[in-house]
């Protein structure tokens, strides 16, 4: 982990592969920290990449206090490509992270060279019943994203969904119910993301799972369509939920290293 200053706030960052190679910053979803992409990290700086893995503030070992929206956690993002001396990079989000990174190469199209967008939709509302448990009832929140993040017992098998949902509960349980709470708020809230799909000008790869009851497959096509001055592609892995990364990480990593 490398600790650095971002906004006067102490950050923690993952850094893995050649500080020579092309960066790569990876910005987790909601309630996570940068733990989430520790099944992909050693494959792609293997594939050539410097990957850069950022805990938001207030989640992991970062400080402040949790970004209230997808606009507040662009600028940040820009902030830490400029504390670590990157001027040039690609960008992969997951859920929330996919509309920080989709923020990031609408305000800085000059800066991102490759868009990756994880399970991700624009707009991206969260049911009223899941903000509320968030707000007043964390361990049913909790429960309730780990029953919608990931793929049926019959198809992944019961032993692993319940080793997935445990390392889930474990993950979000150590940011905190508020930082959840505010991080859903700023996906609900958050209602330009067709709109910054048409200020970016870099290749675009939009990945989903066929079994993603978050982020269904289908409702990704909007978004994709409104990449209207790049080039945009929508993988769909089959099998596959919503946690893409610990779901699936090898058949994940073969369609960012086929590119975007």
């Amino acid at each position: 982990m490398k600790d650095l200053q971002v906004c006067g706030q102490a950050v923690a960052v993952a850094v893995h592969g050649d500080a020579s190679a092309a960066p790569l910053l990876l910005i987790h979803g909601a309630g996570h920290d940068h733990g989430v992409w520790d099944a992909i990290v050693p494959a792609l700086a293997a594939a050539g990449h410097r990957v850069i893995a950022p805990d938001l503030p207030a989640h992991g070992a970062s400080a402040g206090e949790a970004l209230p929206s997808i606009d507040a956690m662009a600028g940040w993002v820009l902030a830490l490509a400029d504390a670590l001396g990157v001027d040039s990079f690609a960008v992969a989000g997951h859920s929330m992270g996919s509309l920080v990174a989709l923020a990031v190469a609408a305000r800085a199209p000059q800066r991102v060279s490759a868009l990756y967008l994880l399970g991700s939709l624009a707009p991206m509302p969260v049911a009223p019943f899941v903000l509320d448990a968030a707000r007043t009832d964390p361990p049913r929140a909790w429960a309730l994203i780990n029953k919608f993040s990931f793929a049926p017992p019959e198809v992944i098998g019961e032993q692993r969904r319940a080793e997935l949902e445990a390392a889930n509960l474990e993950r979000m349980q150590c940011q905190g119910a508020d930082v959840l709470a505010t991080d859903l708020v700023a996906c609900d809230r958050w209602q330009d993301g067709l709109q910054a799909a048409t200020q970016v000008r870099c290749p675009v790869l939009l990945l989903s799972g066929d079994c993603d009851r978050m982020t269904p497959a289908d409702a990704v096509l909007p978004l994709r369509d409104a990449f209207t001055a790049c080039a945009a592609r929508l993988v769909v892995l089959p099998g596959v939920g919503h946690a893409l990364m610990q779901e699936a990480p090898q058949a994940l990593v073969d369609a960012m290293r086929a590119g975007a």
